[in-house]
């Protein structure tokens, strides 16, 4: 019986690998880069991290256990509670501000789709301990993300950052009369907007809503393009001035980084995640039905939630799902994979035994191409040899199937230690010493240290 992979699971197969380690080896290149240290954490945690802020959409999509101790667990289905947690852990201890990524494997017991699977792979950068009405790292986290979007060749013409606000949108809610306590839910439902047909949407709010006259205002506000004509719309207000001050040095700050191209006020970005406070973001694929490729924003109350100190925090999250698709429907995955290639295979030509003059070794040559494959390996080189026995000629096709830089032929010339080295690229070839050979190798390899 053939057993497959579970539902909403990957199998990474060596082309599907290499996609794989393009995005992730992009990702850590980008956040170094960009200032970010590494982290990791472990894939359980208690349950009650991520039913206590992280919200009902998340929650509902837990993977939770009992261990055998009785406790509640779950496999992680975000980053930023356990990075909430690891931080309070050591927060006296570590220099600020902390900038931190991580690459994890997470968990999410949805339903499986285009660009959304039930184990996926995410990238996670966060800013934490800063001044609380500086921009400057809500805007350098955009800027790192976008760093990494033109790093894969995505340009303004693919993708767009949209940005809105959780305060402006608490500020315009309470405004219409909607309670403190009821503002969860309400994010939750209007982070739905553009996922649904308008005709649902509008349905779901009017079953939230009683009174006609505040969806009328909701719709409106969230039909807005500029964040001038909002202010017009709310009324001034403490709270929609800070909110509205913080987006337009947001926005100067971005314009300073070089990307305001791909900048765009929305307010229909609202992130179903509960603990959002401030500035949010979510990048889109323009001209295209795919969701968002990223989200993030501000969060500054959860580390005082999980019993740390009241900090500011702002951070991104990126799934290689969606940005796979993206990435291949663009054409860029195929520009930007790299073939695996070879420095050197090894082959004999034919089968032979070399009996030196002093009768003290007796070998093979297919003895030599291992041991001389082993030598290139050792000195950093990447090399391989055939486990057939066939003629040269299949070998050399061997060689270039692996698309191996050069040949190195062991012949009967080897017997005076001569190998025979062919460029597979020009077809040359020349006769060289093999000892000559692997000390100019190890030379050039102590030199490139």
């Amino acid at each position: 019986m053939k057993i497959p992979p579970v539902k909403g699971t990957r199998d990474f197969y060596p082309a599907e690998m290499a996609v794989r380690n393009f995005i992730i080896d992009g990702w850590k290149k980008v956040s170094i880069r960009n200032g970010f240290e590494e982290f990791d954490s472990p894939i359980l945690e208690h349950l009650q991290m991520f039913t206590l802020k992280s919200g009902d959409e998340i929650v509902e999509q837990l993977f939770s256990l009992k261990d055998r101790g009785g406790r509640d667990l779950a496999l992680i289905p975000e980053m930023t509670p356990s990075l909430a947690r690891m931080v309070n852990q050591r927060i006296n201890s570590l220099p600020k501000p902390i900038k931190w990524f991580s690459v994890p494997r997470l968990f999410r017991a949805e339903r499986p789709q285009k660009g959304r699977l039930r184990e996926f792979f995410q990238w996670n950068i966060d800013i934490i301990g800063f001044e609380a009405d500086d921009m400057l790292a809500d805007a350098e986290i955009i800027f790192t993300t976008l760093d990494y979007l033109q790093y894969t060749g995505l340009t303004e013409n693919d993708v767009v950052v949209k940005v809105s606000s959780r305060k402006l949108l608490s500020a315009f809610l309470k405004s219409i009369g909607i309670a403190e306590k009821d503002l969860p839910d309400m994010y939750a439902l209007l982070d739905k907007k553009e996922k649904l047909p308008p005709d649902t949407f509008k349905a779901l709010l009017n079953e939230k809503i009683s009174e006609r006259d505040k969806v009328s205002e909701i719709l409106t506000f969230m039909e807005f393009d500029s964040i001038s004509k909002i202010e017009k719309f709310i009324g001034v207000s403490d709270e929609v001035n800070e909110a509205i001050n913080e987006l337009l040095e947001h926005h100067r700050m971005l314009d300073e980084m070089g990307v305001n191209k791909f900048y765009r006020f929305d307010p229909t970005i609202v992130r179903g995640l509960a603990y959002y406070t401030g500035i949010v973001f979510e990048v889109h694929a323009l001209n295209s039905e795919l969701r968002a490729i990223c989200g993030g924003g501000r969060y500054d109350d959860l580390l005082k939630d999980f019993g740390g100190p009241d900090i500011p925090a702002v951070g991104m999250g990126m799934g290689d799902c969606i940005l796979e698709i993206l990435l291949a429907e663009k054409g860029l995955l195929e520009k930007r994979l790299s073939k695996s290639t070879l420095d050197y295979f090894v082959v004999p030509a034919g089968v032979m035994t070399f009996d030196y003059e002093d009768g003290t070794v007796k070998t093979t040559a297919e003895d030599e191409v291992v041991k001389l494959t082993a030598q290139l390996r050792r000195l950093g080189y990447k090399a391989d040899f055939s486990y057939k026995s066939t003629s040269l000629s299949k070998q050399l096709q061997e060689a270039s199937s692996r698309n191996a830089g050069k040949c190195i032929i062991i012949g009967d010339e080897f017997k005076n230690k001569i190998i025979v080295i062919k460029d597979m690229r020009t077809g040359s070839q020349i006769n060289v010493n093999v000892d000559t050979f692997l000390s100019e190798l190890n030379l050039g390899a102590n030199n490139a240290k």
